[in-house]
């Protein structure tokens, strides 16, 4: 496929702006973001340009988000009554984490506040076994499981393995999900509420950005291909577009739209995929808010997923999501062995990379495999992406300032 890529875009059905209309662009609407981390920040990125007030909620005084919103607040993002209080000043809320409290989030939409994604919807989507009981009511295709209650459940089914078991809850960037393979691997079964997934022998990780708006209006972005670390279990780096015969490509981009409208779901969401032999698509799982596998649309596309999240959760017409220029994402992690004040190495050689682009996320302590940042990396010819994605690992490390490791 071609580096504009594939990408869908449906019609509005009820006409434009149907949230606050014009105002936003008048800093008069006040969003909330419960999470300040990287994606709050460059979330508000992206709201500088529209002229949207941001106000960002998280438990770090120095979150990556607080210097640039508009409004911070320093305090928990599953405590109701801090949720509660902090949505008090909003007109809008949505988040950057899953792992909010979504009980003060429904209040507040009862309220009146609007509040996107859903709260029902974010909590649905907190929980692996609700997420993937979902995808099999409404026939999306995803990897066969069964739920368990502990460990004891997980070895009486020690039939089924391979497979992989995940944590209900609580599981984010790689955590809460160990691979069986043998009888051997039982003991590493999580002893609490989750599932035990079959072991899909995938030939890809993909992913999609989809987004939807209130009026039904979707849009999905080029298809991008992850590679994951090799013992953190999270992305190391992605190629985007993917290159995939076009047939999976459709299949995966119609997958993404039905499961957003199967949820009735309104903002960006996510929708990580595998590639299974013989081309099947299957969903590993959901992420409804920007997401690292659309870290290059800053760069690469004509709008970036930050600013499309905000079209969609404020009403507005959604944004062109062709790629311009294929593009690689390389994730910048704490070097192993490294915890302490932040410092990146390297940064003279990674800028002096022909179409390297840094974002440094303004962590003020690293520590091993904590994402720290990223660099996107333009260029058109495939060859030389890889090339580069290999130069960029070289070039910059993120280690502990001296005396700190």
């Amino acid at each position: 496929m071609g580096s504009e890529g594939l990408f869908r875009i449906l019609p509005l059905r009820n006409g434009l702006f149907t949230f606050a209309g014009m105002k936003s662009f008048y800093r008069d609407l006040r969003v909330g973001v419960v999470g300040g981390g990287q994606l709050g920040r460059m979330l508000i990125q992206a709201a500088i340009d529209l002229n949207v007030h941001i106000s960002a909620l998280d438990p770090a005084a120095e979150a990556p988000a607080a210097p640039y919103a508009h409004r911070f607040v320093q305090g928990s993002l599953t405590d109701y009554d801090t949720v509660y209080q902090f949505g008090q000043a909003c007109d809008l809320l949505t988040i950057e984490i899953e792992n909010v409290n979504t009980e003060a989030l429904a209040a507040l939409q009862a309220e009146g506040k609007t509040v996107y994604p859903d709260p029902a919807i974010i909590r649905l989507i907190q929980d692996k076994r609700v997420q993937k009981q979902f995808y099999r009511d409404h026939g999306l295709p995803t990897a066969d499981f069964v739920l368990v209650e502990n460990r004891a459940e997980v070895m009486a089914q020690a039939d089924r393995l391979p497979a992989v078991n995940k944590l209900g809850r609580a599981g984010y960037d790689g955590r809460g999900v160990q691979v069986l393979r043998t009888e051997a691997d039982l003991d590493k079964a999580f002893d609490a509420p989750g599932l035990l997934e079959d072991l899909v022998p995938f030939e890809r990780e993909i992913a999609v950005i989809v987004a939807r708006n209130p009026q039904g209006e979707t849009a999905t972005y080029p298809l991008v291909e992850m590679v994951f670390h090799p013992t953190a279990n999270l992305v190391e780096y992605l190629i985007a577009p993917a290159d995939l015969p076009v047939v999976q490509a459709v299949r995966a981009h119609e997958i993404a739209v039905q499961t957003v409208e199967a949820l009735a779901y309104v903002g960006l969401m996510a929708v990580e995929m595998f590639v299974a032999p013989g081309g099947e698509i299957l969903i590993n799982e959901v992420a409804p808010r920007p997401h690292n596998s659309g870290h290059h649309s800053i760069r690469a596309c004509y709008t970036s997923q930050y600013e499309q999240h905000l079209r969609a959760i404020l009403g507005m017409p959604l944004g062109d999501t062709r790629q311009h220029t294929p593009a690689a994402m390389v994730n910048l992690l704490g070097a192993e062995g490294h915890t302490g004040p932040t410092r990146y190495q390297g940064v003279e050689k990674l800028l002096a990379i022909p179409g390297a682009y840094p974002h440094f996320y303004g962590k003020s302590t690293t520590k091993p495999y904590r994402k720290m940042g990223h660099v996107t990396i333009l260029d058109p010819d495939r060859a030389a992406l890889d090339h580069k994605v290999e130069q960029v690992k070289a070039a910059v490390q993120v280690v502990a300032a001296a005396g700190e490791a």
